[in-house]
């Protein structure tokens, strides 16, 4: 079979199929993706280190006998430590930061047979909603390379919608695994707080907001991913009640008649680009045609507290993490150690006082009873993924402060699940007028992502989208 033929034709659930009834061998798959990073990556800029020796290593050893032996993964920089390889975070401050195990994810994505080839680009310490680090330089977007392939899982986005890899892990701690699937047009699934552990010493209580997963061509492939990573460690201060079954399985059976609300304002009142407002009006005609119960409405809530809680509370880790990192080095911080928006989000969180932080997951917890009501008379809400269209390269440049505020125009439908806790999946809806992506956000209650799943199912069969962009990549402004 042909690399074009493998990696093209299949998803990671149907390459493990391959294998599984010896049609290829993982070798060859490894050797059609090795091929595609010679060949793409120096264009889209996805991957930035490799395990590529490793990786052959692996394969030869013997690979588990799991659901998805054989795949070909790439993991993103942040939050899923691969033993020796660098864990930078995007960041300068940890370009050299080697470590020597794997963490939990890397440890189970073995586990279910991935061959992890190697790390995927993200900004620094995954806090844009662009991918642009100065350690590695930007992910380019495979459906036009001068437009972002959003943040922060922008790298792995790159490599599935660019063809050179399957599928690759994400994490989302304010829209970072639907915001790239949107702006690269790939599926991306958050799960519920405490579905899955936190890699490394970060975790529920460090770092509430943020929770990993993937970007994926397919909703089977995302509920397969799920599968192998999720379950909590012992101890887990965060728990959410475990599926009936494997999320895989879940989509074996479509969804019952659901109750379905959708919006196109955000919850201060501004109307999404009209790309996104037609996709959202698209599908909520779909999900009536397939059986379902749609009506406009929404939850309501203050955006202020949750701009106050990614301030604050992602801040609020990311500063402790930079100062145990400099702990570690013996130093101060240094010129050229963050970049402009960090260093200036580093300073400003040294006079947070403790109250502060206690209020702010106060009100964080108070968000979240205030909207789950809304969740008992509807079981799924639909609303564009991104407010704005795609944008250009540079419009969230973390080299100048005042483009902050761009980052936020990009949060307006996801953030607000990350501090409820609440799963949310992005799911391609077609094209605007400049042939990008646009994503439709489908968000469930606590605990539901088979439901979620199986409605994202629904869709893909009754709407197909392609699965990755045309190959070479167009380069417009």
């Amino acid at each position: 079979m042909e690399m074009a033929e493998l990696l093209d034709g299949h998803d990671a659930v149907g390459l493990a199929e391959l294998v599984r009834t010896d049609q290829v061998k993982p070798a060859e798959l490894l050797d059609a993706v090795v091929a595609r990073l010679e060949e793409r990556n120096p264009v889209l800029n996805a991957v930035v280190s490799t395990r590529l020796d490793e990786a052959y290593r692996d394969v030869a050893a013997g690979l588990p006998e799991g659901p998805l032996r054989g795949v070909p993964f790439g993991v993103k920089d942040l939050e899923c430590d691969v033993a020796g390889m660098a864990s930078t975070y995007g960041s300068r401050l940890f370009a050299d930061n080697v470590v020597d195990r794997d963490g939990v994810l890397a440890s189970r994505y073995r586990a279910v047979g991935l061959v992890l080839v190697g790390k995927t680009n993200t900004p620094e310490f995954g806090k844009n909603a662009s991918t642009e680090p100065l350690l590695f330089g930007p992910a380019r977007n495979p459906w036009n390379t001068g437009y972002s392939t959003g943040g922060s899982s922008g790298g792995s986005a790159a490599a599935v919608a660019g063809g050179i890899l399957p599928a690759g892990h994400a994490n989302d701690g304010g829209g970072s695994i639907r915001i790239p699937a949107a702006c690269c047009g790939l599926f991306g699934l958050k799960p519920s707080r405490g579905r899955v552990p936190h890699d490394g010493a970060d975790g529920a209580f460090a770092s509430p907001l943020s929770i990993a997963n993937a970007v994926t061509r397919t909703v089977r492939d995302s509920a397969a991913l799920l599968d192998a990573v999720a379950g909590p460690l012992p101890g887990d201060p965060s728990l959410v009640p475990a599926p009936a079954g494997s999320f895989l399985a879940a989509l074996a059976e479509p969804p019952a008649r659901l109750r379905i609300g959708f919006a196109t304002v955000s919850a201060d009142g501004v109307a999404a680009h009209p790309a996104a407002v037609a996709a959202v009006e698209r599908t909520a005609a779909l999900l009536a045609e397939l059986g379902h119960d749609v009506s406009e409405s929404a939850p309501s809530w203050d955006p202020a507290v949750v701009t106050n809680a990614l301030r604050v509370l992602m801040g609020a880790a990311t500063r402790a993490r930079i100062e145990d990192r400099l702990a570690a080095l013996g130093r101060d911080v240094a010129v050229d150690d963050l970049e402009p928006m960090q260093r200036f989000a580093y300073d400003a969180l040294a006079s947070v006082p403790a109250a502060v932080l206690t209020r702010t997951l106060r009100e964080t917890e108070l968000l979240g009873r205030h909207i789950a009501p809304w969740f008992a008379e509807f079981d799924v809400w639909l609303t564009p993924t991104l407010g704005i269209g795609v944008p250009q390269l540079g419009w969230m440049d973390t080299t100048r402060v005042e483009t902050m505020g761009n980052a936020g125009q990009m949060t307006w439908f996801t953030s607000v699940f990350n501090a409820t806790g609440l799963p949310a999946a992005s799911v391609p809806a077609g094209f605007d007028g400049q042939g990008l992506p646009v994503g439709v956000q489908l968000v469930g209650r606590m605990g539901a992502e088979a439901t979620l799943l199986r409605v994202a199912a629904q869709l893909e069969e009754a709407a197909p989208w392609p699965w990755q962009a045309p190959w070479p990549v167009a380069a417009r402004d």
